[in-house]
């Protein structure tokens, strides 16, 4: 509950607060300027990234590995993303540590090595799954097929019923 009320009350004066010191010293105008290059800057930055994390997770799932780093880098990118949007500098500082890929790395790494996040498949190629971090599994089911470019075909039977 305490946080919930410093993330809605807490940071909205401090951001306040941070835009009037802001403004006091360099002026209005200016200010103003500095919170849309913050924006214009963190929307390139994160269609850069995110370009980036899709790449590695399309990589990893093709390998027939979790993606887990890179979904956790996708949810963390788009948080950033949000923040960056949102006028501010606080806001801003918090959201280019999203989206500045080695400090966003440190930070999922640390998530995953505590256990505050596990990642996990239920079925699909190993019965009971694996984590993340983990090369891929050892066997496929019988009826799927890797070929060399790395893609996975399952094969199956259907009945159409009507």
């Amino acid at each position: 509950m305490r946080f919930l009320f410093l993330l809605f009350v807490g940071v909205p004066i401090l951001e306040m607060w941070l835009l009037i010191e802001v403004g006091s010293r360099i002026g209005a105008l200016p200010t103003i300027a500095l919170v849309a290059l913050t924006a214009f800057i963190g929307v390139n930055l994160l269609r850069q990234q995110g370009f980036s994390t899709l790449t590695r997770a399309q990589t990893r799932l093709n390998a027939g590995e979790v993606p887990a780093t890179e979904i956790l880098e996708g949810l963390f990118l788009a948080v950033g993303g949000a923040l960056l949007l949102t006028p501010g500098f606080f806001t801003d500082t918090v959201g280019f540590c999203c989206l500045i890929g080695p400090i966003r790395r440190r930070i999922i790494d640390r998530m995953l090595k505590s256990g505050l996040v596990h990642a996990h498949t239920q079925g699909g190629f190993q019965a009971g799954g694996f984590k993340a971090g983990e090369s891929k599994p050892e066997q496929y089911p019988p009826q799927t097929r890797v070929d060399r470019d790395g893609h996975v075909t399952i094969d199956g039977e259907y009945k159409r019923e009507e």
